[in-house]
């Protein structure tokens, strides 16, 4: 048995049993690995810049591999595996909603980078399978009167921008980038989260699996909830993709207040009116 120090935070992940899950993953499992890979490569093209020293942070190295042939291929363990100063694009793919330390995980980024070197992270969001964690919660709660952790909590997008101003990024954008997957029901969703390697890793988590009945009321209420219609159901995946700098003297800086050399008013062919005291 593993002790754990009692004054550390509690943990999100078990990363043993996360670990476990992406090995039962399938490769036709993996579209949205695929989709999160190719939307990133689209997106670097978009850079004034070329990148000559990559790493990338993943679950599923296959995957970004094939996009980023000459990146390192580094795993999102707790501590990653990079060297300070050495990279001038930090990819995170697709993985780090399934960190213990988010910030901590954007900080090591940032310290891996090169001055104006740049970090592009994808994970989902928190609208991503919102259709199924209403069901399974309206369902449990009928069933047991209470609620056990199912699904991963997600952070909005808000919240995911400003870590990377915690981790201390310059130029920090936050988007979201919401895709719709229709399945036949619940179960064949479920299903697919096994394929993807996305199944239940939360540390606090139920051992326990879903019974024939209980499931069987997921699949009725699902189906009348979030009908995709040609009797199939409809599930979010919300990517949210985290882009920012390592700070450098290059980068352009906010003006001081008051220093502006023009009145807005002039700008916008207006009358200023001053406000009452």
């Amino acid at each position: 048995m593993t002790q754990t120090d009692p004054n550390s935070p509690p943990r999100l992940t078990d990363r043993a049993q996360l670990a476990r899950n992406r090995r039962r993953a399938a490769p036709e499992g993996l579209f949205l690995q695929r989709l999160a890979a190719d939307e990133v490569k689209d997106r670097l093209t978009e850079v004034n810049r070329t990148f000559t020293k990559p790493a990338v942070v993943t679950g599923f190295p296959e995957i970004w591999c094939e996009s980023f042939p000459d990146a390192k291929i580094v795993a999102d363990d707790d501590t990653l595996d990079l060297e300070v100063g050495a990279h001038d694009l930090v990819v995170h793919g697709l993985s780090l909603h399934w960190a213990n330390d988010p910030v901590g995980q954007l900080i090591q980024a940032k310290r891996a980078l090169v001055p104006d070197g740049l970090f592009m992270g994808v994970m989902f969001g928190g609208q991503t399978l919102s259709e199924l964690r209403a069901v399974l919660a309206e369902v449990e709660i009928e069933t047991t009167g209470g609620l056990s952790p199912r699904i991963l909590p997600m952070g909005e997008i808000r919240d995911l921008g400003a870590l990377l101003q915690r981790a201390g990024f310059a130029l920090p954008v936050a988007d979201s980038d919401l895709r719709k997957v229709t399945y036949p029901d619940a179960t064949a969703l479920i299903r697919d989260l096994r394929l993807m390697g996305e199944r239940n890793a939360l540390e606090q988590r139920l051992n326990r699996p879903l019974s024939r009945q209980f499931l069987k009321t997921v699949n009725t209420r699902y189906a009348r909830h979030f009908p995709a219609g040609d009797g199939r159901i409809t599930a979010s995946f919300d990517l949210v993709f985290l882009t920012g700098w390592a700070p450098d003297d290059s980068q352009p800086k906010p003006l001081r207040p008051g220093s502006a050399a023009a009145r807005l008013a002039d700008a916008l062919g207006t009358d200023e009116t001053k406000l009452p005291d």
